[in-house]
């Protein structure tokens, strides 16, 4: 089982190996008891929004099942996900 928190941080790349910037923060969906992750934020107005300050932007958010592997310090999406 992997936490939440250790995917901060990490390095987030297009399967061609472009660099998209590191996950900031994570969404997701509650429903009943259950949490579901629904998507990846990237670049500063992600990591800003991790601490609730608001921006002119919205994050980019890369939906989670775009990710098709987490390896090492990075986490791999498709390269159709941007």
């Amino acid at each position: 089982m992997r936490r939440l928190s250790s995917l901060r941080r990490r390095r987030v790349e297009t399967q061609s190996g472009r660099s998209l910037g590191r996950c900031s923060d994570l969404r997701g969906e509650l429903t009943g008891a259950k949490l579901r992750v629904t998507g990846i934020c990237i670049g500063r107005a992600g990591w800003l929004s991790h601490f609730g300050v608001r921006t002119v932007d919205p994050p980019d958010v890369i939906p989670w099942n775009a990710v098709v592997r987490i390896e090492g310090k990075r986490i791999v999406v498709r390269d159709d996900a941007v």
